[in-house]
This record gives structure tokens, sequence and C-alpha cells, in this order.
């Protein structure tokens, strides 16, 4: 059996139209900043990548900002809004279900002497918009709630936290890296006023990721040392990077609305098959609205470690969630956000499908998956 990829949700292969946006770049090479023919030239690619982004958001161009990654998005937003409002105020509020990205940089807030709400979210992962609202205090400035969350694919109410933020006069920010592609990210609708995006989650090239940073927000550079990126982040541009991030992004949007559906159906497959062969199963994030890629099942008494070098073996590529958190031996907090066991946290396997998943794929994932839950549990049971 040729081996099948279901880690989408960790990185998705550079699709070949972005490869081809990126080849004539990478060979001239040309700094953007440069006055003379080559930079102007180089220049007009930026441009015109940045174009696209904005064209593909709602926004516009000069709200664009690119960075090296979506964690480095992340970290923008969020410390350089707080610190550009120290004087307003210093309370900020995000979850507890966040990415690492958004987690450790209010951590890097409380050590500068923010003070930081983390709501907790219900069984499926949601967060309560009426929880929300009453964390909000006059000290709030900023607000940063995921779209759609890397582990179990629920969406959150983002539109309606960042009206109820918008309401008390508090910028609210959304990591949407794992959404794009798969959701509209039409930043008027979702009435945010940051969002990150990081182009391997779309099938474009790892090192670029983009900060959508509505028009007088606030901000406070992290990387400084040259006027790039309107000061907002110091450093030459990967401009064939950024042409790669941008092809692959108007192409995901396009495609979306065919993509999206075959591959929701192609999930619920493989979840009805599990659930059909394989007993004491748990879907997280189940009865929420989910992204059609992710499939998040706790397999109780199948360590999701020894499962997934077995999985490995067959030929399957999964992972038991966070691709950033791949190195801990602790169960993910995500899990453990949604209120899972000890027993059920440490049996978690993250299946991310893709848009070129098939059905063959999936169903040979739920052919041969029982046995290898079986034999994972198996020593466990003796």
């Amino acid at each position: 059996m040729a081996r099948v990829y279901l880690d989408h949700a960790a990185t998705t292969p550079v699709r070949p139209e972005a490869v081809a946006a990126m080849v004539p770049l990478l060979g001239g090479g040309y700094n953007p900043s440069s006055l003379h023919a080559e930079g102007r030239a180089a220049r007009a690619a930026l441009d015109e990548a940045r174009e696209t982004v904005a064209r593909v958001i709602g926004a516009s161009p000069r709200e664009i900002v690119f960075t090296g990654s979506g964690s480095e998005a992340d970290v923008l937003a969020v410390v350089g809004t707080a610190r550009a409002q120290a004087g307003r105020g210093r309370h900020v509020v995000t979850t507890v279900a966040e990415h690492h990205a958004v987690l450790h940089a209010v951590e890097v807030l409380e050590r500068e002497g923010w003070s930081v709400t983390r709501l907790a979210v219900d069984r499926r992962g949601l967060v309560d918009p009426e929880a929300f609202a009453s964390a909000l205090t006059p000290e709030t400035t900023l607000a940063t709630v995921m779209l759609a969350n890397n582990e179990l694919g629920v969406v959150q109410p983002v539109a309606e936290l960042a009206r109820i933020a918008r309401s008390r006069g508090v910028l609210f920010h959304t990591d949407a890296i794992q959404a794009a592609g798969w959701l509209p990210l039409d930043v008027r609708a979702l009435g945010v006023d940051l969002l990150s995006l990081s182009g391997h989650k779309f099938h474009g090239p790892k090192g670029v990721g983009a900060l959508y940073v509505r028009h007088r927000t606030p901000l406070e550079p992290l990387i400084v040392g040259g006027g790039q990126e309107q000061g907002l982040r110091a450093g030459t541009e990967d401009v064939a990077g950024i042409a790669g991030f941008a092809t692959a992004l108007a192409l995901a949007d396009a495609e979306r609305a065919e993509t999206a559906p075959r591959v929701a159906a192609l999930r619920d497959r493989l979840e009805a098959g599990i659930l059909a062969a394989i007993p004491d199963v748990v879907v997280n994030g189940a009865g929420a609205p989910r992204l059609p890629g992710i499939l998040s099942v706790a397999f109780a008494g199948a360590p999701s470690d020894a499962l997934l070098i077995r999985l490995d073996l067959e030929g399957i590529a999964a992972s038991a969630g966070s691709a950033c958190a791949a190195g801990s031996l602790e169960p993910s907090h995500v899990a453990a956000a949604i209120g899972l066991d000890e027993r059920r946290r440490r049996s978690v396997v993250r299946f991310s499908l893709g848009r070129g998943t098939t059905e063959r794929e999936i169903d040979e994932v739920v052919g041969r998956l029982p046995a290898l839950v079986a034999a994972v549990r198996a020593p466990l049971s003796v």
C-alpha cells in the first residue's frame, strides 16, 4: 500500500502552482528595498502578493504584514498590541485551548506585569460568549481566541466574540492559521482587528506567515533594525516565499467551495468507520462546528505514541496533536481542557485530511486501524 498522509494539520505539501510562482524569484533573489531596476522588480512581486492576500481576506494591502511564520504572527499580534496599549490597561483575555504560540506570548506579558484571564472551554472545546463578556474589564486591552483549534478542528464563534470585544473597546486577535482554506476569512465580516496566517497550512511554503492588522490598530514591532513591512517587522522580505504563500492562499480560497464539503464527507466516512469497528472510542469536539479535515479521536487504553508508531509502520501518517508540541511527553493541554480523563488523554490521535485525500485511503485506514488499536491495547489488558 502506498503511504497515506493524514497529518495535513501539521503541514501540507507545497502545491505545484506555489512552486512555479517561487522559482523565478529564487533565481533573482533581489532586495525589494533597493531602488535599482532589480530591486523595483522584487518590490513589484512583493506588492502583488500583498494585494492578493488582502483581496482574499477582504483587507487593504497596507493592512498585511508578512512574517517568518504563523507563530511569529501570533506573538507579534499579542505582545506587540499589548505593549502598544500599556498606558490604557494591562489585562489580556484568551482561552486555555489556544496554540502554544499564543499561550507562550501571554506568559511573556505576565512576566512583564500584565494580568491574563484564560477562559475554560466546554467538553466540545467551545468558549462561552457570556463568560467571555464577563471576563472583560476596564483594564482589558486585548482578547485573543483562535478561529479553529489546530488539534480538535473546533470552530469558535469568533464573529460574536469580536463583536462583544469591540462594544467594550477591546482589540480582538484571532489565530486563523488552521482555518485558512477551509473557512471564509473576511476580516470585516469576522470583525477582528488582527488575524494570523501561515503558508504551510494551505499548501504554501514553510517559513512564511502573515498578520492582518486593521488600519490604526496600535502595534509595537518585536523585530527591529529596518523599516520593512511599514516598520512593523524588520528584515529583508522573502519575496519568493511570499509569492508562493499568496498563490497558495488564493487557490485554497478559490477551491474552498468544492474542497471543503468533499473533505468533510471523507472525515465523516473515517469517523463512522472508526466508531463502527472499534469499541471505547471518543470523538473529541463532537457536537461542535468543526473544520472539514480534522478528526481527533481518543482510543481509551491505547497510548497514542505506541499507536502512532504502529500506524507509521503500516504506512499511515497521523499525529497525537499539535506538531509544535510533538517532543513533549505530557498529554495535550487541549485534551485536558475539554475534560478527558487521564486514560483517554494519553490515547488521542489526530487524523487530518487534505485536498488530496481519497476515499481509497480512508477505507484503507478504516480497514487496518481496528487491529492496530487492539494490538496496542492487548498488553495493557493482560
